[in-house]
């Protein structure tokens, strides 16, 4: 997954979070927690062999 891959998957997200009403402080909030959870997920897989 590219730099711009990951631009373009948030600023989607974003736009969702936006079209439902949230203020961008809170969808950037929203967002900074998926991308936390997200690399918390990746850290405990196991290493693939």
């Amino acid at each position: 997954m590219t730099d711009l891959d990951i631009i373009s998957k948030i600023g989607n997200l974003a736009g969702v979070l936006r079209d439902d009403g949230i203020r961008y402080g809170d969808y950037s909030r929203q967002i900074a927690y998926f991308l936390f959870l997200k690399i918390a997920n990746e850290l405990n897989k196991p290493p693939c062999i």
